[in-house]
């Protein structure tokens, strides 16, 4: 297994308990997806998420993007490029958790 597989297997298990739709994920869960869009997505948006490889993923930039869209971009990723599906890692509740708290400028608390 090459390292980037170990690491995917790693951060699965990590973050194995999805939520059902609508429901709130609560604060451990929370502070774990919020660990992941801050180091994983990080890596690639910039560590302050103002833009990298990818782009900046601040309230401004997100402003004009659909909820629904970004949601489906995190989930199944965007094909020719560098951004990955996270299906495997998130349910499709978190994903629009993790938009809503992009839209609203993610703090390490959440909400």
């Amino acid at each position: 297994m090459q390292a980037a597989e170990a690491l995917l297997v790693l951060v699965a298990f990590a973050l194995a308990a999805p939520v059902t739709a609508g429901a709130d994920p609560g604060a451990e869960r929370e502070r774990e997806l919020v660990a992941l869009v801050r180091q994983d997505c990080g890596s690639c948006h910039g560590m302050t998420l103002k833009g990298g490889l990818g782009p900046a993923l601040t309230p401004e930039a997100l402003r004009d993007k659909p909820a629904d869209s970004l949601t489906l971009t995190i989930l199944n990723g965007r094909p020719g490029t560098a951004m990955p599906p996270w299906r495997p890692f998130v349910s499709e509740a978190e994903a629009a958790w993790i938009v809503e708290q992009l839209q609203r400028g993610l703090r390490d608390g959440a909400h």
